[in-house]
C-alpha cells in the first residue's frame, strides 16, 4: 500500500526541504519507488533534486489547476533515484486560483490518486506557512512528519500545527496521523537542545524518532549542487542520519502493516 507523507511545520528553517529530499532518496535508495511533490513556491526541493525550476514548462501547479495531468508534469531524478512533481512560483498564483475552486483543499489528492500504483511513498514538502497549499498536501497525507530543531519557541509552533491536523482529521482526512516529529540540526554540545528533546520525548513518547539529524555543513552544501547528501556525500555523518532515519520509518510501517494483519 502507498504511504504518502507529508513533512511539514510553518516554522521556516527547521529542514523541511532537506528532510523530503534526503528522506526520498534514503528511501529510493533501499529500492522502494519514491514520488516527491514539491509544493512550495521557492521550489527548493526541485532544484535540489536536481531539476531547474525556471526551466518548468508543467509544473505542480498546472497538476493543481487542473491545466496538466500529474503524469505529464513528472520528472525523473535519475542521481537521486526518485520521481518529482516539480515546483516554481508559479505556485503562489494557484494559490490564490484555488481559493476559489470548489473542493479547494482536495486538489492534489485527485491529482496524486492516479499515481498511487506507482510508488511506494509519495513525500510532499510543504511552504513554511499553514496556506490553501500546506492543506492540500495534508488533507493527502496518511501521515505527518514534523522536523523541528530543539530550541525556545520549537515547541509553541508546534501546537498550531497539531491543531491544524487534527481539524483535517476531523473534518476532511480520517486518516491523517502525527507521524512522527524529527530533530534537525541538533548539537548535543547545547543545553537547550537537549532540554528541548527531553521535553518532546516526555510529551511524545515513541512518536519522536530515535534518528537525529546533526548539523552538517555536507548537508547545507548538498543543495546548492542540485544533489542529495547520499549522492554529494555518502559518508557524511547527514547521509548516514538520513539512511537510519529511512530505515527507522520503513520498520514503523512494516510494524504498523504487521500490527492491521493481525
Amino acid at each position: 500500500m502507498t504511504r504518502i507523507i507529508t513533512i511539514a511545520n510553518q516554522k521556516g528553517g527547521v529542514g523541511k526541504t532537506t528532510t523530503t529530499v534526503n528522506l526520498a532518496a534514503a528511501l529510493a535508495a533501499t529500492k522502494r519507488r519514491v514520488l516527491l511533490v514539491d509544493m512550495d513556491p521557492q521550489g527548493n526541493a526541485t532544484m535540489g533534486s536536481g531539476v531547474d525550476k525556471n526551466r518548468l514548462k508543467i509544473s505542480v501547479c498546472d497538476v493543481l489547476l487542473g491545466d496538466a495531468s500529474a503524469t505529464q508534469a513528472l520528472q525523473r531524478c535519475e542521481e537521486a533515484g526518485y520521481d518529482i512533481l516539480p515546483a516554481n512560483a508559479d505556485l503562489t498564483a494557484a494559490e490564490v486560483q484555488l481559493m476559489n475552486k470548489i473542493g479547494r483543499e482536495k486538489q492534489l489528492t485527485l491529482a496524486i490518486d492516479t499515481l498511487r500504483e506507482a510508488y511506494d511513498y509519495i513525500l510532499i514538502d510543504c511552504p513554511p506557512s499553514l496556506n490553501m497549499l500546506t492543506v492540500n498536501a495534508l488533507v493527502a497525507a496518511s501521515g505527518v512528519v514534523v522536523p523541528m530543531q530543539c530550541e525556545y519557541y520549537a515547541l509553541e509552533g508546534l501546537s498550531s500545527l497539531l491543531e491544524t491536523i487534527e481539524q483535517i482529521r476531523i473534518n476532511v482526512n480520517p486518516e491523517i496521523r502525527l507521524e512522527g516529529l524529527l530533530r534537525t540540526m541538533y548539537d548535543p554540545r547545547n543545553n537547550l537542545s537537549n532540554d528541548v528533546s527531553s521535553e518532546l520525548v516526555e510529551h511524545f513518547g515513541d512518536r519522536v524518532y530515535r534518528t537525529v539529524i546533526p548539523r552538517n555543513v555536507a548537508l547545507a552544501e548538498a543543495p546548492s549542487y542540485g544533489q542529495s547528501i547520499l549522492k554529494y556525500n555518502k559518508n557524511s555523518r547527514g547521509s548516514l542520519a538520513y539512511l537510519a532515519l529511512a530505515g527507522e520509518v520503513l520498520r514503523r510501517d512494516a510494524k504498523r502493516h504487521h500490527y492491521i494483519n493481525q
